[in-house]
């Protein structure tokens, strides 16, 4: 990006030495580091941003021309002779008749056996 090879990281290293001295450089050198962090975390976030942005505006697009040709033919329907939107609704569904069984009555108490009674 800045094409900065070691000839010239060293030259930068030597002058910060002479200038700030040995017991001050590696706090510098840590300070200037924390920097360029938060710099390129911040380029990323921000175009982590901007794809995302772009990619969303290149999906939107087709979604809204989708959205447009369901109109037109919802309206090409609604123009079409005979086509009434309310008789277009589902009638609801009949309810099934419940069946009983027919071997299970109600004859006061007794069970229903092969016919024979039991007196004893």
């Amino acid at each position: 990006m800045f094409d900065v090879g070691f000839a010239e990281l060293f030259l930068l290293a030597l002058v910060g030495l002479l200038v700030l001295g040995p017991e001050r450089l590696p706090g510098v050198a840590r300070t200037v580091g924390g920097f360029v962090r938060k710099a390129r975390a911040s380029w990323v976030s921000l175009r982590t941003t901007i794809e995302s942005e772009l990619n969303e505006a290149d999906i939107s697009e087709p979604l809204k021309k989708a959205t447009d040709e369901f109109k037109q033919i919802g309206q090409s329907l609604t123009d079409m002779p005979g086509f009434n939107v309310d008789k277009a609704e589902p009638k609801p569904a009949e309810a099934e008749p419940e069946t009983t069984n027919d071997r299970v009555a109600d004859n006061g108490g007794q069970s229903q056996g092969n016919g024979k009674t039991s007196d004893g």
